[in-house]
């Protein structure tokens, strides 16, 4: 797979799974991304990109436990792939060696407070 089949949505689903292994459900990683994005994230737009990296085989998942808070249902749970390892670790590289060789001129100043 190439990286560019991989999408910036996609990319960041893909990143909160790992972030939420062994528990990555479309809930948690909605409320991942609502926080670390500061946008509104429906579930049914992370149910759709984890689709995307199922059939791509960047994830993989499985039925957890059924649980009380859940009425008996199960979630469905998510893991990184080891191709989807592999197209993180392209991305952050192909990210760093950018961000590297900006000039510390080139971008504006900022009045704000990104982090």
């Amino acid at each position: 797979m190439r990286r560019s089949d991989l999408g910036e949505f996609e990319e960041v689903v893909l990143l909160a799974v790992a972030v939420h292994t062994p528990q990555a459900y479309s809930v948690v990683i909605a409320e991942e991304l609502e926080t670390e994005t500061g946008r509104p994230i429906t579930t049914g737009a992370v149910h759709a990109a984890l689709q995307r990296l199922e059939t791509k085989g960047l994830v993989r998942s499985e039925l957890g436990e059924a649980t009380a808070e859940r009425g008996g249902r199960r979630k469905r749970l998510f893991t990184v792939t080891p191709a989807g390892s592999r197209i993180l670790h392209e991305v952050q590289a192909v990210r760093r060696r950018l961000w590297e060789k900006i000039a510390p001129q080139a971008l504006p100043q900022l009045d704000v407070n990104l982090s």
